[in-house]
């Protein structure tokens, strides 16, 4: 019987260990493409990006990741793929893991990555969902690991919704040994369940919530953003803007973190919105640093689960 694959639905799936050694490998691959070496170690594999939301970080540092390593992909929209009732899902997970040796999926709903992964014999990866967005978590803080040699005891604020990008953070924050403080308006915090189930899976909660942006960035190593409706919510993105106006990083919220306070953003910004060109551009943004590790970590993240 042959092995089941590992697949890349939750981080509540991984263990610090294995976040070390996919972050060991992004480093030393993205070490020889610096120094001009490209190891052609998935040559002859195959990614395939089953999408459903638009993208442009997630399926260019996917597909130039491929490409770097020797492999090369194909991708599909959902309704390509028939998931739109055309064919069983069951069918397509089982026709399009016969050809693949991963699959990168960016869709609304989790469940159809979970199902998806059910019944196919490679690994299925979550490039994004609704509920979490576990490649962009481990970017920032294999980001934030370069950027500071060591990633224990240090203080990440996220000002901002609490979205998938925010539950991804709380995960694998408490996993790494880092302070996660986020910082919502009420009601768009991080909800009591989703702090129970990162204290019972990961066996700690490093994660701190304050409704206060000014007290909650005095001792950040890093202030984090993202936009205030994400992809769905556009019939929302009005009232939310009112709600978190108080919340946008700007230079007078800066000025409350210490000097060396670094700035990330998973993009894309919604510039002048949740964030000003001031910060973004500013000395100590490293938002584009943190965007082009989205590929190298692609590239760690896909030799860890295919050699």
């Amino acid at each position: 019987m042959s092995q089941k694959p590992k697949h890349v639905i939750s981080l509540l799936d991984f263990q610090p260990e294995e976040v070390e050694q996919i972050f060991a490998q992004s480093a030393e691959i993205k070490s020889k493409l610096l120094a001009g070496q490209r190891d052609p170690t998935l040559a002859g594999r195959v990614l395939t990006l089953l999408f459903e939301k638009p993208s442009l970080r997630t399926r260019n540092s996917f597909e130039a990741g491929m490409t770097q390593l020797g492999g090369g992909s194909i991708f599909l929209s959902t309704k390509d793929a028939g998931l739109q009732g055309r064919e069983s899902l069951p069918d397509v997970a089982k026709v399009l893991s016969g050809y693949s040796d991963a699959i990168a999926m960016r869709t609304f709903s989790q469940q159809l990555i979970e199902d998806v992964a059910a019944h196919s014999s490679c690994p299925v990866i979550n490039a994004l969902s609704d509920e979490s967005h576990p490649c962009q978590a481990l970017t920032d803080l294999f980001t934030l690991q370069e950027v500071f040699g060591d990633l224990n005891g240090r203080k990440l604020v996220y000002v901002g919704d609490g979205n998938n990008v925010a539950r991804s953070l709380a995960i694998l924050s408490s996993m790494m040994g880092v302070s996660l403080t986020v910082c919502a308006p009420a009601g768009y915090e991080l909800t009591t369940a989703v702090l129970n189930e990162v204290q019972t899976r990961v066996g700690a909660c490093t994660v701190m919530q304050l409704s206060d942006p000014h007290k909650a960035v005095q001792d950040a190593d890093v202030v984090y953003t993202d936009v205030w409706a994400s992809m769905g919510q556009e019939a929302e993105a009005d009232a939310r803007n009112k709600v978190f106006a108080p919340y946008q990083v700007n230079a007078e919220l800066m000025s409350h973190a210490p000097a060396g306070c670094k700035f990330m953003h998973d993009l894309p910004a919604r510039r002048g919105t949740e964030v000003t060109d001031e910060v973004m551009d500013g000395p100590n943004s490293i938002v584009f640093q943190q965007a082009e590790n989205r590929m190298h970590l692609a590239k760690g993240l896909l030799a860890w689960l295919l050699t």
